[in-house]
């Protein structure tokens, strides 16, 4: 490691935010039904490495960088993916997923909170994020498959969000901020 480059970095957060969306984006897409033959249960080996694993150590490193609240983010995120891709496909009662999506949809309004200020790629996705696993576990509580489709919609827009977020800093894209993201960021750091 280059002495002159810490652990953590815009770079690393550009990289948790792309293993984020790509992962509620695969997880959401599954949870709509708009593709013929998938299901959220598609997504468990995207969501164990990429949203977990990976997620998880960026997280690390941004802790390591004293990025306290992005470290939070990303390290809680990649325990509920890897929980979420490991465990997906088990019997488990309607209940109990209701009460575990609900758990994280609490950290994903934490993160909400805590992100104020940070802008529509911030607190928008963790928002976006909070209504979509509230919403999940109220259709797990239900047995209601509108309200999952509606979550996964939601979690589909929060991916794409997460997604556009981590390209426009990589391409220095507009972010809605009336500058373009990325300004002296480079893909190698």
């Amino acid at each position: 490691m280059d002495n002159e480059v810490s652990a953590g970095s815009a770079t690393s957060t550009t990289l948790g935010h792309l293993a984020l969306g790509l992962t509620l984006l695969a997880f959401g897409v599954g949870n709509t039904g708009v593709i013929d033959n998938v299901a959220a249960s598609d997504a468990a080996s995207l969501a164990t490495w990429v949203g977990g694993v990976a997620l998880f150590i960026v997280g690390l490193l941004e802790f390591r960088a004293g990025n306290g609240g992005t470290g939070t983010a990303f390290a809680g995120l990649g325990a509920f993916w890897f929980t979420w891709g490991t465990g997906a496909g088990a019997e488990v009662s309607a209940e109990a997923a209701g009460l575990f999506l609900l758990l994280f949809a609490l950290l994903a309004l934490t993160l909400t909170a805590a992100s104020a200020g940070s802008g529509v790629f911030g607190q928008g996705v963790y928002g976006l994020l909070f209504v979509s696993m509230l919403l999940l576990a109220i259709a797990s509580f239900a047995q209601n498959d509108g309200l999952a489709k509606a979550g996964g919609w939601v979690g589909a827009v929060a991916g794409l969000a997460a997604w556009y977020g981590a390209t426009a800093a990589l391409a220095h894209w507009p972010t809605f901020t009336g500058r373009a993201a990325g300004r002296g960021v480079t893909a190698t750091g």
